[in-house]
């Protein structure tokens, strides 16, 4: 393995739809490692070839028609596929790999929650909070192994996470309930927040924006729903984390944008 690594994730909102611009980000960035969300495919007709082409042969994928769908696209050989079914219910949200160093990766796709931050109204945010008590389980098992977890969580967790705070307060994704379950999470591995560790509150650090905005950039009214964190010996080896914003732009974007950290091993 070389002595610099970097690892991208991404809610792509299909994978098929817009290979374009994922072959723009890989040849614009050049990520040794791919997390994708959102993929939308079962994994039979995934894009693979392109991949392929642009040197990413080791590739791990957890497809489902039309739906969710994860996968870890690398440059560098990975192991150990995991696939944890933290929803209960057979949805394509997670998928894990080990590289040579013995570092995991997983690669997590929370479900949104629905529009209602009530369980008793709307079974989907209940699923939501399930989800996450079972990943708190998982997580407040993992001992001392070295472990990166990123994806899109769904939730934006700190004040300025938000465009408003206190225009965002019950709507799920921002709600106290979300907030609060995610510091738990947070908390029950210790978990570093890479990118509040280089970029501390209140710094802007948006990852989504909604496409019912007339002028995204403009009105600027954004979320950090993704996010990577690790435990603290891979913390340490980290050197860099940013976001990259321009791909909001691109063409037929996602309403998400990729974030890379680099890393020292």
């Amino acid at each position: 393995m070389a002595d610099t690594l970097s690892i991208c994730s991404w809610n792509i909102n299909s994978v098929r739809a817009r290979i374009d611009i994922v072959e723009q980000l890989l040849r614009e960035e050049a990520p040794d490692i791919l997390c994708l969300q959102e993929t939308k495919v079962v994994n039979d007709i995934f894009p693979r070839e392109m991949f392929r082409r642009m040197g990413y042969v080791h590739q791990v994928l957890n497809g489902q028609r039309m739906h969710h769908g994860v996968a870890i696209m690398s440059k560098v050989p990975v192991h150990e596929d995991d696939r944890f079914d933290w929803q209960a219910n057979g949805e394509a949200r997670h998928v894990g790999v080990r590289l040579d160093n013995g570092v995991r990766i997983e690669n997590v796709y929370v479900p949104a929650g629905g529009d209602i931050p009530d369980r008793d109204l709307n079974p989907k945010f209940g699923q939501k909070l399930d989800f996450l008590e079972r990943m708190i389980q998982w997580s407040s098992a993992l001992d001392d192994k070295p472990t990166i977890l990123t994806g899109d969580f769904n939730i934006a967790p700190l004040e300025c996470d938000v465009w408003s705070h206190k225009q965002l307060l019950n709507v799920v994704s921002h709600t106290p309930v979300e907030c609060e379950i995610l510091g738990r999470l947070q908390a029950s591995n210790n978990w570093v927040d890479i990118g509040r560790h280089f970029h501390p509150a209140p710094a802007r650090l948006y990852t989504w924006w909604s496409y019912r905005a007339k002028d995204w950039a403009e009105s600027d009214r954004g979320r950090r729903l993704d996010h990577m964190w690790m435990t603290r010996d891979v913390a340490d080896k980290a050197i860099a984390h940013r976001v990259v914003e321009p791909a909001r732009s691109w063409a037929k974007p996602s309403d998400h944008i990729p974030i890379i950290t680099e890393f020292a091993f």
